[in-house]
């Protein structure tokens, strides 16, 4: 996995003669990586520019909104002492950092939320997986700043799976109304959801939406018929120890708080979760138009260190969600995904591969294509092991 051109991209016509974009990639060496795509009439380059440290031995997730120019990042470390880093993207693509603190480590998500003067935000939401946590804090990130709230969760027993032993938050994202923070707990099988104070960052616990027993959450997607309104809006789960995706019912009463009603499970694989491959995991969920991905990793399902991508189909009027296929990741172990804005192009992050590959997309149909072009960064992961490449996000 290591040339950088592939194919032409004018046989695909999927991007104009000229085209150019950013994406950034963390490794768990410690680095963040900026990454320069480029398509001309016959072909396409992806290129490492630089790279940035600053967050911390095991930067494990990027944020970055669409249109802006910061970028945040969480570090994993379990050793006691991680960090929470800041970035301004230059138009080159280089990083600078902006703001930085300590924290007690093993922070694998996070999103900021909020009013506020940096980037249009407020607070940063992050959540800690074994220490079974959400803590927020005020931006901007500064060697002074201190925790805002933390959120310690508990659980009655085990859950079915192994691995749900303790709560495991492994996401906070918002809703698309901002107003609502939502957190999937892999251990808990549960949704959490809190309300924002816009103004002092403060959550409030509201009630959870309950996945199936051995579930295990860990990221989601909203979507909805009409951009912009919450009629009709549906939330789409990954469910990592189920190898599944979950469609929820999304809910906003006049008064109270956002509320989940599960209404579908379907399988990462054809063939149902059982098809799954001993040591397979689901990862990651992205919506693009009426389209549903998620990621598989550890399956193999394309060949030796070759895993898969899941396309489901939409139904515009219920949100219902239907198998479509199963394409190549050109990836092992595709910890991260993200789609472009124009929806003709798809990044996969192999975590263990530890490569980044562009995929062609088409946005009428949803289907993936051909591998447009692809990178090795850094060094190589372990095969199940916390190291090789993080994330991945487009600039743009």
């Amino acid at each position: 996995m290591s040339s950088s051109k592939i194919l032409s991209l004018a046989a695909l016509g999927l991007v104009p003669k000229v085209y150019g974009a950013t994406l950034l990639a963390s490794h768990y060496t410690g680095e963040i990586f900026s990454l320069s795509f480029n398509a001309g009439e016959s072909d396409a380059a992806l290129a490492q520019t630089s790279s940035a440290a600053g967050c911390g031995t095991l930067p494990a997730w990027l944020h970055i909104d669409s249109g802006s120019t910061t970028a945040y990042c969480v570090d994993e470390d379990w050793n006691g002492s991680g960090m929470l880093a800041s970035y301004s993207v230059d138009t080159d693509g280089s990083l600078t950092q902006t703001g930085q603190l300590n924290t007690s480590g093993a922070s694998v998500h996070g999103t900021p939320y909020g009013g506020g003067d940096e980037d249009g935000y407020g607070f940063i939401a992050t959540v800690q997986y074994d220490p079974s946590t959400l803590t927020t804090y005020e931006l901007p990130l500064t060697e002074g700043s201190t925790v805002l709230q933390q959120f310690k969760f508990n659980m009655s027993e085990p859950g079915p799976n192994e691995r749900q032993n303790a709560p495991h938050p492994h996401a906070a994202q918002t809703d698309p109304t901002g107003e609502y923070l939502l957190v999937p707990d892999l251990g808990a099988d549960l949704i959490r959801i809190f309300s924002i104070d816009a103004a002092t960052g403060k959550l409030t616990a509201c009630e959870p939406g309950q996945a199936d027993p051995g579930d295990g959450p860990r990221h989601g997607a909203f979507w909805a018929p009409e951009a912009g309104s919450t009629v009709g809006q549906k939330l789409y789960t990954v469910n990592e120890l189920g190898n599944s995706v979950s469609a929820w019912t999304v809910s906003y009463p006049e008064s109270g708080c956002l509320s989940l009603e599960k209404t579908q499970t379907l399988s990462t694989y054809k063939d149902g979760s059982s098809a799954a491959p001993n040591g397979s995991k689901a990862a990651e969920v992205h919506v693009a138009g009426n389209f549903l991905y998620a990621a598989n990793r550890a399956d193999e399902t394309f060949g030796a260190q070759s895993d898969s991508l899941v396309t489901y189909a939409i139904e515009p009027a219920s949100g219902e969600i239907s198998f479509v296929e199963a394409t190549d990741a050109h990836a092992w172990f595709p910890r991260t995904f993200a789609i472009n804005q124009a929806g003709d192009l798809v990044a996969v992050g192999g975590q263990t591969s530890s490569n980044v590959a562009i995929i062609a997309r088409d946005p009428e149909t949803g289907r993936l294509g051909d591998l447009v072009a692809n990178l090795q960064v850094a060094t190589a992961g372990t095969p199940q092991q916390e190291d090789g490449l993080s994330a991945v996000v487009w600039v743009e």
